[in-house]
Order: structure tokens, then sequence, then C-alpha cells
């Protein structure tokens, strides 16, 4: 059986804010399995801000992606043939097959490829809350911030793919929780169906000082714990909020992912409220995913922990939806689905 495999590379590196023009989609031939080998046809890819990163050749956290190859990414997907025992046609998995219908893997490689059940939990959810996002989620806040009963913990992009996630978990904890998003919808979204305590729409404050005085509301007794997917002004606006001892879990600072500046205007409160202040990268800590996996599978299959996507359809969406992932188009899990 031969297949012809759409796929979508990076041709070029942005200056400043990337564009279509970054990306190309090509189709080519379908190799023939060797031994060992497994063939995935991917249901769905993930779109995550991290890869903005990954598109200049700076130094990062993760090795640059490579000209002329296949965009990498997270995917969900169904083997449709096996050379390895260990996978059979039908199998559900979830690899890092990047932004194409097909991908090849060595089934032996441990970890590469890790089989799902979609039982009660649907597939699409192995990319979200039930994935990189969900543990990135459970890392930061019981690892990091680990909240207390009656602690506030405020959470920015609290209606993503990894708040939303946070401001659940730590709901689940006894915390009060608040988040901070864009425009009123996601945030009527955050109270009403995840369940925060209150939500901020920073588009309604154009400063730190009505951003703090917004959060002075939200937290009247002051902010113990903060997610930090944003940087620039509302990590400021939170600083000024936070209370002695607070804890601050570094997700991401997607403010600068086209290389803007992200000034901190009052470093000094890290001293004088002595905070801590930890980033980390959620593939560092791959001994914790099982008991992340667990608590987080458990929560989904039960309704217990809620969740949005926004689906892009076709893979020659993907370029464009990334980019409006990066302007904060998408509402909750960003995904492409190819199948």
């Amino acid at each position: 059986m031969s297949f012809i495999n759409s796929q979508i590379h990076l041709v070029s590196r942005p200056t400043g804010e990337p564009g279509l023009d970054n990306f190309k989609q090509m189709d080519v031939a379908v190799p023939e399995l060797l031994d060992g080998q497994v063939l995935v046809r991917n249901h769905y890819l993930s779109l995550d801000p991290y890869m903005r990163g990954r598109m200049n050749e700076g130094k990062s956290y993760a090795q640059p992606q490579p000209l002329n190859q296949v965009m990498l990414g997270g995917t969900v997907g169904e083997v449709v043939a096996s050379k390895n025992a260990a996978f059979s046609v039908g199998d559900q998995v979830v690899g890092m097959g990047g932004w194409q219908h097909f991908f090849i893997v060595d089934g032996g490689q441990r970890g590469v490829l890790q089989k799902v059940d979609a039982t009660h939990i649907p597939l699409s959810a192995f990319l979200g809350a039930v994935g990189m996002p969900g543990v990135t989620a459970w890392y930061g806040l019981v690892k990091i911030i680990n909240p207390q009963a009656g602690e506030t913990v405020v959470v920015s992009a609290a209606s993503g793919a990894v708040g939303s996630v946070v401001g659940q978990l730590a709901k689940a904890r006894g915390a009060q929780v608040v988040g901070l998003a864009g425009g009123a919808e996601k945030c009527r979204y955050v109270v009403e169906t995840l369940g925060f305590d209150a939500c901020v729409d920073y588009k309604q404050h154009a400063d730190v000082k009505s951003l703090s005085a917004a959060l002075k509301i939200a937290c009247p007794n002051g902010i113990d714990g903060y997610f930090e997917n944003v940087g620039g002004t509302i990590l400021d606006a939170v600083m000024s909020r936070a209370n002695a001892f607070s804890r601050v879990a570094m997700c991401g600072m997607i403010s600068g992912y086209n290389g803007e500046p992200i000034p901190m205007s009052a470093p000094q409160l890290i001293l004088i409220n002595r905070m801590k202040f930890e980033g980390f990268i959620v593939t560092e800590h791959m001994d914790v995913w099982p008991e992340a996996l667990k608590e987080l599978g458990a929560l989904v299959a039960t309704g217990r922990l809620k969740f949005r996507e926004s689906v892009s359809e076709g893979l020659a969406s993907a370029p464009e939806a990334f980019l409006g992932l990066l302007k904060g188009r998408n509402f909750g899990k960003q995904l492409v689905k190819l199948v």
C-alpha cells in the first residue's frame, strides 16, 4: 500500500512577527517500512506557543526547528501499517508526528510513540488536558506553586489549554482562583464553565496601575501563587499584588515571542516580598508524567475537568491557525483536524 504524504515545512526564519511566507506545503511519497518501524496516520496535530521560539536560531531551551523540514509538533493518530510486534494496525497513539498526514517511527525507541485508550477520553484530549499542556499545568501548580487551601492563585491566559487546567486543579486543592483572559466571552467561560472565582479582562486595562487595581478587587487577600504564561504588563501587575513568600511558576512569556523586550518594572518586589520564581520545561520532568496523567485522565474521563478546543480543518490551515494562536485568537486548545 502506498501513500502520498502532505507536509508543511518551515522554509525561512521570521524577523519579528512570523507570516504565512515562512511556511510551505509539499507532497512526498511515504517510503516502505523497514523492520521495527510503524506508520501512523495523524488525526489531529497540536499547535502550541513554544513552536514560535523554535522558529528562531537563537539560544533557547529547545533546538531550533530545522529549515526545509517538517514543522515539529505533537500529534495523535492511528497505526495504519506496522513491522513492529509492539504495535498493531488500529492502535491509537500519541507522538511527535509533526505537521503532516503520515509519519514513520522506529517503534523500538522508548517513549517516542505511546498507545492511548480513547474509550472514555476523546482522542484529541491527549494533545491537551491529558497531554503535554495538562502535564505542564499540573507540574507548575503542584510542584512549584503548591497551593494550600485558602490561598489565592492567579493564572494568566486562563482560557487556554494550560491555564484552564491550572485553575481547575487549584480549585480542587481548595485555593481561590483568579484568571486573566482577553475579552468578556473568555472571562465568562473561565468563571461560569471552568469554575474560577473571578476573571480579569486584561484588554480593559491599558496600563499596570489599572490592571493592578482590578487585581486588588479580584484578590482582596493578595496573591500567593501565580502561573505565568504571558509576561510584560500582566506580570508587573501581579507582582504589585503579591504576598510575602508567593511562588511564581514561569511557563511562558508569549508577550515577547516575536523578539519584543520584556522589561520588569519593579524587580525589587522579588526581594521585598521574598518571592520564588521558577522556570520549568515539562519534558525535563518525565518522572512525574505518570502521576500527572493519572490524575488528569481520571478527571477528564469523569467530566470533572472541563476543556475547550479550537479546531482548524485540514493541514493547509495549520500556518494561519498557528499565527492566530500567537495573537490569542484561539479559545482553548488549538488543534488541526486531519481526519
